[in-house]
């Protein structure tokens, strides 16, 4: 029992600061303006550990690798302090990469959830309030992702389909990944 208390609050600690890291990555990749209160949250959420990793680490063709090197250092340790709690560690090189390959798949998830959110956030924003002052921010994230599948697919009888055409992509994607995840390395 306490093993669970334990893994409910510090997952989803460490989920919200994976998402807040991630959050960081889409908004510098997308050129999403930080001068919003969601933009404020998130360097303020993250700029303790991502200012010093970018001394060490720096970006890549546009894509913030310290932001994304430590969601995955949060997700390693969680994943490190559950399989102790649960008895699971043992210190082999093989137990190590298990928990560094299970934390890259539950950033690379966590990414996903995002990626979905902003899409319905923007769909939604742009259908019950288009003159929501979020709107242009959510726009922008989603845009990367909705723009290619305009392109192809043009609004029918003026409803735009691509928000359920990206989602539905986003949850294969999901799919596939479920897959990679090694059965022996099932943690909460």
């Amino acid at each position: 029992m306490l093993a669970q208390i334990i893994s409910l609050l510090l997952g989803t600690a460490a989920d919200i600061l994976a998402v807040a890291f991630l959050a960081r990555v889409w908004m510098q990749w997308a050129r999403a303006p930080f001068r919003n209160p969601i933009g404020e949250f998130v360097l303020a959420a993250t700029n303790w550990a991502v200012l010093p990793l970018r001394r060490i680490i720096p970006g890549l063709f546009g894509a913030d690798l310290a932001s994304m090197l430590a969601a995955w250092l949060v997700q390693i340790v969680f994943l490190g302090i559950m399989a102790g709690l649960t008895g699971l560690l043992l210190l082999t090189p093989g137990a190590i990469l298990g928990v560094a390959w299970m934390a890259a798949l539950t950033v690379a998830r966590i990414f996903i959830y995002l990626l979905m959110g902003v899409v319905i956030i923007a769909a939604l924003l742009s259908w019950i309030n288009p003159h929501s002052p979020f709107l242009a921010l959510f726009d922008g994230l989603a845009r990367p992702l909705l723009g290619p599948v305009r392109q192809r697919m043009p609004a029918m009888g003026g409803i735009d389909f691509s928000p359920l055409i990206v989602i539905l992509l986003l949850q294969v994607v999901l799919i596939v990944m479920a897959n990679l995840q090694p059965a022996s390395l099932l943690l909460p």
